[in-house]
């Protein structure tokens, strides 16, 4: 019987937290399009509800309520459920999240994030090729060789905070960083971890999955309402969970305090505000990037780490 409360109360805790990640993305775009606006100097959306506080429910009923269309000749299951999968997976990656109470908190967090960032690389290149279209192919292409060569360089800076730990519980970063933030003895790699994950969310500047001038608008071309919905809201799910991440691993780690969550919005604002400042890369220059900066980069800083673990341990 014991048991059974348990586990109703971890169904609950998880339900809360999807609904606040959803509450969540709605009004990091509303932020978006806030900043966005002001950056561009003009208002954004402030006609609906106070300051155009409800704009992103009204944008929400709009898209799950118009038509859903498909292209003829399309794989229509792939095509159908790959934006539904994306969605739930960047959902699922949530669940490592370290609550001090009654979720799922499990000592291999680290591993399970980077099974689940894996898997949306499926998700994405089916997009592309099941809708059948030269457009979404080719940005479903640019877009898994984008994040495939990032995860490296992610793996490798993550195993950087993993040597300072070692361990792959998550919590762990809170204890080890109450006298100082990883971000002041690690702060070239963490800013490369900062610029890796906008690179693996496909964000500008480096949002070549949807360059608009020479792919329309990238793997998800042929979606409308619903399918395009998903996409979107697994996107910006996606950012506000590599916000979390980076103030979880670098700027003091997780308490149950409003400084943890300001911290949070902070790097979603800095997300927005690349955005809004940066022109797009070109595709050479981000590989180059990837593979002959980060690479080495997080490379020898892994080695240094060792080299001091090994010398003063």
């Amino acid at each position: 019987m014991i048991i059974i409360k348990d586990l109703l109360m971890i169904l609950f805790g998880v339900l809360i937290l999807i609904i606040g990640v959803l509450v969540g993305v709605a009004f990091l775009t509303l932020l978006e399009r806030k900043v966005l606006g002001y950056i561009q100097i003009r208002k954004g959306p402030n006609k609906l509800g106070f300051l155009g506080m409800l704009q992103p429910f009204s944008d929400a009923i709009k898209l799950f309520t118009k038509e859903q269309i498909y292209p003829k000749f399309s794989n229509y299951m792939s095509y159908y459920f790959s934006p539904v999968i994306s969605f739930l997976l960047s959902l699922m990656v949530w669940l490592i999240m370290p609550y001090y109470f009654n979720m799922i908190s499990f000592n291999l967090g680290m591993l399970f994030f980077f099974c689940i960032i894996s898997l949306g690389v499926y998700t994405v290149m089916i997009a592309g090729w099941s809708s059948n279209s030269n457009y979404s192919m080719l940005g479903g292409l640019r877009a898994v060789a984008q994040t495939i060569s990032y995860e490296v360089s992610l793996a490798l800076i993550m195993l950087s905070g993993i040597m300072f730990i070692m361990d792959f519980n998550l919590m762990k970063f809170n204890l080890y960083q109450n006298l100082i933030w990883f971000i002041f003895l690690m702060l070239p790699i963490s800013l490369c971890w900062l610029s890796s994950s906008l690179a693996e969310t496909n964000r500008t500047p480096f949002d070549f999955s949807e360059g608009e001038s020479e792919l329309v608008s990238g793997f998800n071309i042929e979606y409308s309402s619903g399918g395009f919905a998903l996409i979107f809201l697994a996107e910006y799910s996606s950012i506000l969970f590599m916000s979390m991440f980076f103030s979880l691993m670098y700027l003091g780690g997780y308490n149950l305090s409003i400084l943890f969550y300001l911290k949070l919005v902070f790097i979603g604002f800095l997300f927005i505000w690349v955005r809004g400042t940066l022109p797009r890369y070109r595709y050479d220059k981000l590989m180059y990037l990837a593979w002959k900066t980060y690479l080495p980069i997080s490379l020898n800083f892994l080695m240094f780490l060792m080299g001091l673990k090994i010398y003063f341990f």
